[in-house]
């Protein structure tokens, strides 16, 4: 299977939409698929106001329809509502071509929080970019819910997987604080609602990992925080490992791939009783939800790191990247695609059979 796809998030960003597109794309790939990755690496582009990590990609169209005529796919997916994802949609719809998307981010409650635009308008806005998608791929249980609600439709399940071989159990040696440690992992910045994990009157030290736009207001605000910046790889996992508990503050999160990260490294969790949070631990042993954030840490500190560590093996990369496959829309054939592509024909539907052969 040859699969187009097109996302504005990607590296250098550190976040969970990049590493999930990016394990994605490894295990695809290790199973003989052809990813043909649409990033702004390959277009000019500037750093989006606010949040310069992002590249928005300018006048990618033109770009768009040559790799699409290059490189024929099999199944196009959408990642991400951004100007690669607006034109990819624009260019699959104007060719007659199905394609899928999936829905990784609160950009309504993001935008909200920033410039207080309100919630119906940004929810008007991905109505009407995901409207459509054959399939809106969604995480958790509740993210579906609360979406169809709002008037989405066609939206199947897709959860996440783990690196349970770079994040595991280690020696508590990279974190060279008084324990106990509460750890914070993520973007610094207001949507990820981390002012409530710095507030809270906790024993020992917190940590933060992670970099953004309040990060130099905070470290100033907040000096008996460890702030370290951003990590990743094995170091990343070091710090997780050398944690007593991992704090998760978001409201606004689809899910939080960090839970599973932490949960892997045999930290228990301490978060809001809300989505990501609720679809991820729910009512298992292996972390505490609650309104009053500060009991939660506290408690979860009482938490078996076993138990953690043994329910995040459940969450594997094979079962993610079949549930994705088992979305998609394939075309019948690569030559019928490519006739497509250069003609604007309609193409095959749907086939299952190639999904089993695949």
């Amino acid at each position: 299977m040859r699969l187009i796809l097109v996302t504005d998030a990607w590296h250098p960003q550190v976040n969970g939409v990049v590493r999930t597109l990016s394990n994605l794309r490894d295990y695809l790939t290790g199973l003989g698929d052809d990813i043909v990755m649409v990033t702004p690496e390959l277009f000019t582009s500037v750093p989006c106001p606010t949040y310069p990590e992002i590249r928005l990609s300018l006048f990618p169209a033109r770009k768009i329809r040559k790799i699409f005529n290059e490189t024929p796919p099999d199944a196009v997916h959408i990642a991400t509502e951004g100007p690669l994802g607006f034109a990819a949609r624009r260019y699959c719809l104007k060719s007659d071509i199905p394609f899928t998307t999936a829905f990784h981010t609160r950009f309504a409650e993001y935008v909200h929080a920033r410039v207080r635009l309100p919630l119906r308008w940004g929810y008007a806005g991905l109505k009407w970019f995901h409207r459509p998608s054959r399939t809106i791929m969604v995480a958790t249980p509740s993210l579906e819910a609360d979406l169809r609600s709002r008037g989405f439709r066609h939206i199947r399940r897709w959860t996440r997987g783990i690196d349970t071989t770079l994040f595991h159990p280690q020696d508590k040696t990279a974190l060279v604080y008084q324990p106990p440690i509460f750890l914070y992992v993520g973007r610094v910045a207001v949507e990820k609602n981390i002012k409530d994990f710095l507030i809270l009157d906790l024993p020992g030290t917190k940590v933060v990992v992670g970099d953004g736009p309040m990060r130099k207001e905070l470290e100033r605000k907040y000096p008996a925080v460890a702030f370290l910046g951003l990590k990743e790889g094995e170091e990343l996992a070091r710090v997780y490992a050398s944690a007593d508990v991992f704090v998760f503050p978001s409201r606004t999160d689809t899910f939080g791939l960090v839970l599973l990260e932490a949960l892997a490294s045999g930290v228990p969790v301490a978060a809001y009783p809300v989505t990501g949070p609720l679809d991820v631990i729910g009512n298992h042993p292996v972390g505490v939800l609650d309104e009053d954030l500060e009991s939660a840490a506290k408690k979860a500190l009482e938490i078996d790191p076993a138990a953690c560590r043994d329910y995040a093996m459940n969450y594997s990369w094979a079962t993610s990247a079949a549930q994705f496959k088992e979305n998609l829309v394939i075309f019948t054939s690569t030559e019928n695609t490519s006739a497509a592509v250069q003609s604007g024909e309609k193409t095959g539907t749907l086939d299952p059979e190639y999904l089993l052969r695949k």
